[in-house]
């Protein structure tokens, strides 16, 4: 069950855009993201680790993305609950794995591409993360409040996410336009 965001349960939130150099009618998110291959994963960003996709016991489309975060090793299990070539919606209750323990957080992951011209569109790579209740139980066992994991988690989400964001919109324009994923970016 999802978790809905408010200011006292959020961890982080980024929103990071990229252009993309092909007509918005060649872009298909849904495709690129579920079919991505776990080398082209892998080259979007330094913290990735690996990428691969599966389903849900009732057959939703789901990615499974290992990745640190700042110094969180994230094991993160979205599923596709809105799959477009346009956008797509991927909630994940990720493993978050530190040098302390591991808890769970909830990582909300929304890929949008909206049309600039004729030859361009421009890509929004968006993240949110919400606190569970395992997560407030791991807080309190180590006397850390949720302001200061949040400024934490802020700061490496958004780092991430600029990283990753305009790889990822090259990696969507290369298969827009050749079919491919593995062009040189």
């Amino acid at each position: 069950m999802e978790i809905q965001q408010t200011k006292e349960n959020a961890l982080s939130h980024s929103a990071v855009t990229a252009v993309i150099n092909a007509p918005i009618e060649k872009v298909n998110i849904a495709d690129w993201l579920l079919n991505l291959p776990d080398a082209e994963y892998q080259r979007c960003s330094t913290q990735h680790i690996g990428a691969g996709i599966t389903s849900t016991y009732d057959g939703q489309p789901m990615s499974i993305n290992v990745e640190t975060i700042g110094d969180t090793l994230m094991v993160q299990h979205y599923v596709a609950t809105v799959h477009r070539p346009d956008y797509c919606r991927m909630l994940s209750v990720s493993d978050s794995i530190t040098q302390n323990g591991r808890t769970k957080v909830q990582v909300l992951w929304e890929l949008k591409v909206t049309k600039i011209d004729e030859n361009s569109c421009l890509y929004t790579n968006e993240i949110h993360a919400t606190a569970t209740p395992e997560m407030f139980e791991y807080l309190k066992g180590h006397g850390v409040d949720l302001a200061a994991a949040a400024a934490s988690r802020q700061a490496a989400s958004d780092a991430h996410n600029h990283e990753e964001t305009p790889n990822f919109a090259k990696s969507i324009e290369n298969k827009a336009l050749t079919g491919q994923y593995n062009q040189p970016f």
